[in-house]
């Protein structure tokens, strides 16, 4: 930019020379008036040399050369149109190059800037025809490329330089018809522009380009560079006396005023086409000189180019000058809202420091950090006689260390926090425990129907917890199928005990730091969960449930079930350290409870510190019970069915149970009654019930709805399982003597006769039942047998199916189906050789002894599509074989599970209640157990056994007395 300042500096030296010397030869005079073509005028006077004068920051009181002087009227008329029939073009980008306007532009064509150097070397001038590029012809293979920014210079102050690319090419113009058309994308109408200074650069060189007149290019005289034909254009005649033409560029020159005002921008061309007598009257450059000022698209700018008509020009230009207008009172509008929202924010900001100052001086507030100290201590004040000295001392110390740092430093919010955290903590603060077994036998019977075996061990917890004055010490485990309410007893027991309850699932959890904690050198580091439950249930011994803790995970940032070990073993967390506290905290009081559905894959240090508590799952008649009491009255709830609008028979309860909800827990049978209360709703509504308003739903006021929150969420998870994730129980800790308070709810009055569901409109309701029996055969046929496996779902029946694929000498051979794990198919093969060796003693085998040697075998597990592993489908596998190989049938209803050892022990199985329930669900009337499981079998409640015979067996002898034999002693059943 300083180079072009000192080019127009010395432009306008070289005018005030021409103006005041002798007249030179007209080969080396040129016209640098590119505002008038009339003789008359000096060549001191033009636009050129008022625009120059104000690059170079000259006066306007300066005077040029008297229009007197015969150089100043040395003008040859038609000389450019004569001598410049042909002209190197430049294309410009964006913007066209009015005339009249000047600015720089960058070549990168070496040829073209050779070709002008040497133009100016030998003393004459240079022109070249200015052509605007089309956008989508920026970048075209082969041809010449061009960019220049066509904003007027004088309207930017000092305007920095506009590139061309114009790639070089070393081919000749013999080549050049194999290369496209170069003009191609280039306006037809240009500029006639005078090249007024060349300051080579790296790689090409800066133009400064004057526009002198319109042109219109004809056709391509060579290629590289660029030169075309050209004809020069003049405006159209047209009368400068007319009115219209007059008011026209009055408009003009006073949308030029208003633009000045709005847009300080423009003030140095103005002003240049003011001060030095320009006539505003003269309405072509008036136009030229007002659409160089805009910022309009390239369209609409070289529509104007292009117009002749000096009329039609001065209208178009007046409609863009309008809409700058426009543009910029928009932005001026902006820039003053933006400047009132600053400017109100900022006397805030003072007013807001001034009364600071002024309190703090008085005496009546302190300062931010101060305030800060000072909330800490009064967060410590509850507990300061109870808290640990560590702890204690670690607080004092971070204090003064706050106290010394600034609060603009990055250590100020890192201490900040850990100060947070450290106050937070209930110190020794204890919550009253209840020890109430007649209050934890009623809580436990209205929350949950059944599980007796369950609710006598929590009993005897409390009781024990009494008899010691606490019940910390132990951890307890709840193991059963999804759906038979493990977290919901985890709950009732927080109510019964009146602890706080936070409950955190661990379920895939894989990081180490969401039990101990981060470090505080990490960016967004937070303690582990139980600090953030000491923080949320402000006591130090709350219930926390440990849920789904046979899903831990095990990444590369640790192994959370080794981080558990020390948050469970009572000897270890009365001194818990979290990582990010760094300091002991005392766990020893809180009441650990976990969930899980297997523990098979419990690690076995950790299922050491627990004690297990099963929940087998519920029968029909539990389940029905359940619906009844718990799950029917929250469906009708749920779906806004008066009490009296529906009624579903006892037939149907059953039927719904049995076909449709066999699993061990509830879920799938609450999901039924919702689904069959949503239809019962949809035929009230169609029959013109309608519910009440929007505004009579709504609580009385705030405290009602939360209250109303909590006890509905009671009743709704009563019975299934929580969603995973980590929340204080706020309702566990109501007072036992306050009676609780139904929530007000508007109540529906239904005076017609009730929708009645019976067992025959279920499939209307809830669709075909899912399943009618475990049952595959009404009488199994010789090598079938069912028997009774557990999964974490619950119990299943299981049957098991053998018979012979090809039959001959030393043919005999076992082939096992069905996805079966390693450990069955180690007892299938167990299995098929004890049954060889079996037969071979067997007296009433007299003439089948050869058939394990002379058949190959196919034992097959139906339902091969579910994954099954165990060892205690021995005795059944045995059974099969013995039964394929005798060509006998298993007497009917008859179900049998235990492992078979290679010399015919029976031993002992696990999920004896599971496989019981399985075994009536599936109407199975005679089931065979090992011995040894005999007294798990006499610890299960009378209705659980029910309806089903039990045999207990040491050896195989006795299964195959029993399932084969001629004359089986099924009279002798063992004592209940």
């Amino acid at each position: 930019m300083l180079s072009l300042r000192k080019a127009a500096q010395h432009a306008a030296l070289q005018l005030r020379a021409r103006a005041a010397g002798p007249v030179q030869p007209a080969s080396l005079r040129c016209s640098s008036r590119p505002f008038s073509d009339k003789p008359g005028d000096a060549e001191g006077d033009t636009m050129l040399g008022r625009l120059l004068k104000g690059l170079t920051g000259e006066g306007a009181a300066e005077e040029v050369a008297p229009k007197s002087e015969p150089a100043a009227r040395s003008l040859v008329p038609s000389t450019p149109e004569a001598r410049f029939r042909e002209v190197f073009a430049v294309p410009v980008n964006r913007r066209p190059l009015f005339p009249g306007s000047i600015f720089p532009v960058q070549v990168k064509n070496r040829e073209l800037v050779q070709e002008l150097l040497q133009f100016r070397r030998d003393g004459g001038q240079a022109y070249v025809g200015a052509f605007l590029k089309a956008k989508d012809e920026e970048s075209s293979s082969g041809a010449e490329e061009a960019a220049a920014d066509a904003v007027p210079a004088s309207a930017q102050g000092a305007q920095e330089g506009v590139t061309v690319e114009e790639p070089e090419s070393s081919e000749s113009e013999a080549d050049a018809p194999t290369r496209p058309d170069p003009t191609e994308g280039l306006a037809e109408v240009g500029s006639f522009a005078q090249v007024h200074h060349i300051q080579p650069t790296e790689g090409g060189a800066m133009l400064l380009l004057l526009g002198h007149r319109r042109l219109r290019r004809t056709q391509t005289v060579s290629k590289n560079p660029l030169k075309v034909a050209v004809e020069h254009l003049k405006d159209q005649p047209y009368d400068p006396n007319d009115d219209v033409l007059k008011a026209t560029a009055m408009e003009l020159v006073s949308t030029l005023k208003e633009l000045l005002t709005l847009h300080p921008l423009y003030n140095e061309q103005l002003k240049s086409f003011a001060a030095f007598g320009a006539d505003f009257q003269d309405v072509s450059r008036l136009a030229d000189l007002a659409a160089s000022l805009t910022s309009a698209q390239e369209g609409p700018l070289q529509e104007v180019l292009e117009q002749l008509n000096v009329p039609e020009r001065a209208n178009a230009v007046l409609l863009l000058l309008k809409k700058e207008v426009e543009l910029c009172k928009l932005q001026v509008d902006i820039g003053k809202r933006v400047e009132e929202k600053i400017s109100k924010d900022q006397r805030r900001y003072f007013l807001q420091e001034q009364l600071k100052s002024i309190k703090k001086e008085l005496g009546l507030e302190k300062d931010d950090k101060s305030a800060l100290l000072q909330s800490f201590r009064d967060k410590m004040e509850p507990f300061k006689d109870a808290i640990p000295q560590d702890a204690a001392r670690v607080i004092e110390e971070e204090l003064s260390k706050l106290s010394s740092l600034e609060p603009a430093s990055s250590e100020f919010n890192v201490t900040r926090n850990y100060l947070d955290w450290l106050t937070c903590i209930p110190w020794g603060h204890y919550s009253p425990e209840r020890l109430d077994i007649q209050h934890a036998k009623k809580v436990l019977d209205e929350d949950h129907y059944g599980l007796e075996d369950v609710k006598e061990r929590i009993l005897e917890f409390i009781a024990v917890g009494r008899l010691r004055g606490s019940t910390h010490g132990k951890i307890l485990c709840l193991v059963g199928p999804p759906g038979v309410g493990k977290t919901s007893i985890g709950r009732s027991i927080a109510a019964t005990l009146d602890r706080k309850y936070f409950r955190f699932s661990v379920g895939g959890l894989s990081d180490v730091a969401e039990i101990k904690g981060h470090r505080r050198t990490y960016v967004g580091a937070m303690p582990g969960k139980m600090v953030q439950c000491l923080k949320s249930t402000q006591t130090s011994n709350p219930l926390v449930l440990i849920d789904e803790v046979d899903k831990l995970g095990r990444g590369y940032q640790g192994d959370p079930a080794s981080a558990l070990l020390e948050l469970l073993d009572p000897e270890q967390n009365g001194s818990f350290v979290d990582h990010y506290l760094d300091v002991p905290i005392d766990l020893s009081k809180v009441l650990f409870m976990c969930t899980a559905n297997s523990l098979d894959t419990i690690p076995g240090p950790l299922l050491d510190r627990m004690e297990i508590i099963r929940l087998s799952g519920y029968i029909a008649d539990e389940k029905v019970n359940i619906g009844r009491k718990y799950l029917q009255p929250q469906a009708r709830k749920d779906a806004g069915v008066p009490p009296a609008a529906i009624e579903i028979t006892d037939q149907a309860m059953r039927d719904l149970v049995e076909e449709y909800a066999r699993e061990a827990g509830v879920r799938t049978l609450k999901k039924s009654l919702e689904k069959i209360h949503r239809k019962v709703a949809l035929k009230l509504v169609e029959a013109g019930l309608l519910g009440p308003s929007t505004a009579e739903r709504l609580p009385d006021n705030e405290g009602e709805q939360k209250a109303q929150e909590e006890r509905s969420g009671v009743t709704a998870d009563s019975h299934h399982e929580e969603p995973s994730s980590a929340s204080p129980d706020s309702d566990s800790k109501l007072p036992a003597d306050l009676p609780e308070q139904e929530p007000k709810e508007p109540q529906l009055e239904f005076t017609g006769d009730p929708i009645v569901v019976s067992e025959g409109d279920l499939v209307d309701y809830v669709g075909p039942p899912p399943f009618t029996s475990d049952k595959i055969y009404d009488q199994t046929p010789p090598g079938v047998v069912m028997g009774l496996a557990w999964t974490s779902m619950g119990g299943n029946t299981l049957y098991v199916e053998a018979a012979s694929m090809e039959q001959g000498e030393n043919k005999g051979s076992l082939k096992t189906t069905g996805q079966l794990g390693e450990v069955m198919t180690e007892s299938a093969n167990i299995a098929y050789t004890f049954a060889r060796s079996y037969l071979q003693r067997l007296p009433e085998a007299q003439g089948r002894r050869s058939f394990f040697a002379e058949n190959a075998l196919h034992v097959h597990f139906p339902a091969g599509a579910t994954p099954k592993d165990g060892p205690s489908a021995g005795c059944a596998l045995v059974t099969s074989l013995l039964s394929l190989a005798l060509d006998r049938a298993v007497k009917p209803d008859l179900a049998m599970t235990g492992e078979v050892s290679l010399t015919g022990r029976v031993l002992p199985i696990g999920g004896v209640k599971e496989k019981l329930l399985a075994a009536r669900r599936s109407g199975v009337k005679t089931v065979i157990f090992p011995r040894t499981n005999e007294r798990d079998y006499k610890e299960l409640t009378d209705n659980v056994k029910e309806g089903v015979e039990a045999h207990f067996v040491d050896t195989y002898q006795d299964v195959f007395n029993l399932a084969l034999g001629q004359e089986a002693p099924f009279a002798a059943a063992a004592a209940a």
